[in-house]
């Protein structure tokens, strides 16, 4: 009878000992923020690109209230820290360094905001929506102020522009 104990003791404690569990390591901070982003730039209401462009914002190393604004090179050659409010889904970046290799100028972002689920893709999917003001220290003329307005990327290539 012990020997029956023992044994069916073992037994459990084996198979309750081997259950393992996946690793969940969380979410950036910056998650409701991070996205690759379909957007185009528009000065006095009109687009200044015949498409969408891709720019990327996503967390910085320190995982805190930052995020990197990454426009791939494809707007005006700019990457800047952007101070980001989980809460509020809003971000700004006050005469902020570009940190675009070769491409020393000042970039002011304003007015940033992540609207959940308020757009839609090219094929109709509900997606993230994006929007910020933004001016350059370089612009010929000065004080120009742009807006960059897209939606999130759904990663489906019938949404990709």
């Amino acid at each position: 009878m012990y020997k029956k104990l023992i044994i069916i003791a073992i037994v459990l404690f084996t198979i309750i000992s081997c259950n393992k569990k996946a690793y969940d390591p969380g979410a950036t901070s910056t998650v409701k923020a991070s996205n690759e982003w379909w957007v185009n730039m528009y000065s006095g209401g009109q687009a200044l690109y015949p498409s969408f462009q891709k720019i990327t914002t996503y967390n910085t190393a320190g995982n805190t209230d930052s995020i990197w604004i990454d426009d791939l090179g494809v707007l005006w050659e700019f990457k800047v820290r952007a101070v980001f409010n989980k809460d509020s889904l809003t971000f700004s970046a006050p005469n902020a360094t570009n940190y675009w290799p070769g491409y020393p100028i000042t970039v002011n972002v304003q007015s940033g905001k992540i609207m959940l689920n308020k757009a839609k893709s090219a094929t109709g999917l509900p997606t993230d929506s994006i929007y910020f003001k933004i001016t350059f220290s370089d612009d010929t003329t000065p004080g120009t102020v742009y807006e960059v307005k897209g939606t999130g990327r759904t990663l489906w290539g019938a949404d990709d522009y």
